[in-house]
């Protein structure tokens, strides 16, 4: 396979922001390992990031794409094809709902819930026209485009963008009692992360999930869980709500859901939150389109097994009681839950961006946030040894 050069941003207080590429990759078809166009070879620990988790030239997802490739006439869904109902049907399946909105990306995804809340909160609900309010928790991260920068309590993805889109309340996450306070009348849906993963993999409180569960049904409104980042096995479970048990109105996924071949996001819930759209009320050129839901629909076979879920538990496990022993001394905490983590550096020792380019050097890739904090999202291909060379790499950056 083949990428653009992707960029990643060094942010130095006594500096304007500069930026450097990660290597510019040619080949990704060995488990876990990225090769670059100088030929070296790196251990991919990044890929809830660029979305490849399930990996690097896995032959089921390449072949589904390749079988569709040589059939496919456009790449739209301005005509019907036989793979669009297939997929909705899977997917929604797995998801124990009724009805798939396809998208591309996360952000689109993101968008086409927003509108879905609304209109449902005017149609279904009863709240006046323009007066419906979604409620949002800070440290969020949905997307970039500009609504969703309106409701974003980062600034380097907010500041300068506005007029700002109205209708959003943020509060603390992981507070019921705030949660609480800012759900009125006017309130369509409560919209959040299951497991914060920009803001430095932030898992909430115990019982946080289920809480806001119980609080959206009896105050009838729609509970909203991007799983864009979280869902699709990263955790160990298909979803990360169903680590309190608990199934949202509605599930907004991507990222994994194109496996790393393709861009494919989507809107599922039931009928009567999905079915407030007409024909000609929303759509997307590219979204749902044969090739995307080739990818998707292999995707979703793959999950039905449970190894994925069940390899992200077996290595999270290793990986997050590896990681519990650098407490304490170059690291100051970890957080996570399956393969994904978000380790706290001590300052000492560097920010985020500097141990993410000392490993780079030394071939791993991770990626850096909010300072010293840098996150570890394997594919879910990566092997126990794999795993275990990466975390030598930690350790002698940090020297531990």
């Amino acid at each position: 396979m083949s990428t653009t050069t992707d960029a990643i941003r060094t942010a130095d207080a006594h500096s304007a922001h500069t930026y450097h590429p990660l290597p510019v990759v040619v080949a990704s078809a060995d488990g876990a390992w990225m090769t670059d166009v100088e030929g070296r070879r790196y251990l991919d620990m990044l890929a809830g990031y660029s979305a490849l988790n399930f990996g690097h030239g896995n032959r089921r997802l390449i072949d589904a794409a390749r079988a569709q490739l040589e059939r496919v006439t456009l790449t739209s869904r301005a005509f019907y094809h036989d793979r669009f109902a297939d997929f909705c049907a899977e997917l929604a399946a797995l998801c124990g709902k009724e009805m798939v909105l396809p998208m591309n990306t996360g952000a689109e995804a993101v968008e086409t819930a927003v509108k879905t809340a609304r209109k449902w909160g005017y149609e279904v609900k009863g709240v006046p026209d323009g007066h419906a309010k979604i409620v949002v928790a800070a440290d969020n991260f949905h997307g970039r485009t500009t609504t969703i920068v309106s409701f974003s309590t980062d600034h380097d993805a907010r500041d300068h963008f506005g007029p700002y889109t109205p209708g959003f309340e943020i509060v603390p996450y992981g507070d019921l009692t705030a949660l609480a306070h800012a759900v009125t009348e006017n309130t369509v849906a409560v919209l959040l992360e299951p497991i914060q993963g920009e803001a430095g993999v932030l898992v909430p409180p115990a019982g946080y999930l289920s809480g806001v569960r119980e609080l959206t049904r009896e105050r009838n409104v729609l509970f909203m869980a991007d799983e864009i980042q979280s869902g699709l096995g990263r955790t160990g479970r298909t979803f990360a709500c169903e680590h309190e048990g608990v199934v949202p109105d509605v599930y907004i996924l991507g990222k994994a859901l194109g496996g790393g071949v393709v861009p494919v996001s989507a809107v599922v819930a039931d009928r009567d939150v999905l079915g407030v759209f007409k024909p000609g009320q929303h759509g997307s050129t590219f979204g749902g389109n044969p090739l995307a839901c080739a990818v998707g629909l292999e995707v979703v076979a793959m999950l039905r097994t449970g190894e994925f879920q069940q390899r992200a538990t077996e290595l999270g496990d290793h990986l997050h009681r590896e990681l519990g022993l650098l407490v304490g001394g170059a690291v100051t905490a970890v957080r996570g839950r399956g393969l994904w983590a978000g380790v706290d550096i001590e300052p000492s020792h560097g920010t985020g961006r500097e141990i993410s380019e000392k490993l780079m050097e030394l071939g791993v890739l991770v990626k850096d946030t909010h300072g010293s904090t840098i996150r570890l999202a394997p594919p879910l291909v990566i092997s126990k040894e794999d795993l275990d060379w990466g975390l030598d790499q930690l350790r002698s950056v940090l020297g531990a």
